[in-house]
């Protein structure tokens, strides 16, 4: 991964509160068109379900469902580990829970980022008891060395520091998810 200073993107409005670009907006645009073509590869006898962890994932979901050459079915779930937080507290709560019938579906979750599992783990669990025919996940981002819990990811975009990051959907506070890179955060100026 190509590592520059936060003076390389333009979003001014947030100089001095962001360190350096972890994934550039064209190395993410690049990985996001290659896991389109691997699902469209994998899933090309049935087109999957594409579930998106709101709201994190909602940059990374916009951007893989178009570079996935199927007609794929879209729904999203909100759920809740962090609050204000910039760790995960491990508690989970559903704020917002599937509109559609999971029975006999391919699913594909659709994350931003796995770091510690446990919510990814708990989800697993939860749409698993409604019986897919399959059930596996597509993280943009795999924290390295947080796993509190074995995970199997099928696709994963990219795997980083541990470092709390920002940008591409990610966000503190509601604030930089508009950003196309991913920066670590260093805090407010």
């Amino acid at each position: 991964m190509d590592h520059h200073s936060p003076d390389d993107f333009t979003a001014h409005w947030a100089k001095g509160e962001l360190g350096e670009v972890v994934v550039s907006a064209k190395e993410v645009h690049d990985r996001v068109n290659e896991l389109g073509r691997a699902i469209t590869e994998d899933y090309a006898e049935h087109p999957p379900l594409l579930v998106c962890v709101l709201k994190g994932a909602i940059n990374f979901m916009s951007d893989l469902m178009r570079a996935i050459a199927l007609p794929v079915e879209v729904d999203f779930m909100a759920v809740s580990s962090y609050g204000a937080a910039t760790k995960t507290s491990g508690v989970v709560r559903i704020v917002k829970d599937l509109d559609v019938d999971l029975l006999d579906r391919d699913v594909l979750i659709v994350e931003d980022v796995v770091d510690s599992g446990l919510t990814l783990n708990y989800l697993r669990q939860y749409l698993g008891s409604r019986n897919p025919r399959s059930l596996e996940v597509c993280a943009l981002l795999l924290k390295e060395g947080e796993q509190r819990v074995e995970q199997s990811l099928r696709y994963v975009g990219f795997s980083i520091p541990s470092d709390f990051v920002v940008g591409y959907g990610l966000d503190v506070n509601e604030r930089y998810r508009n950003l196309d890179g991913i920066y670590t955060f260093i805090g407010t100026a």
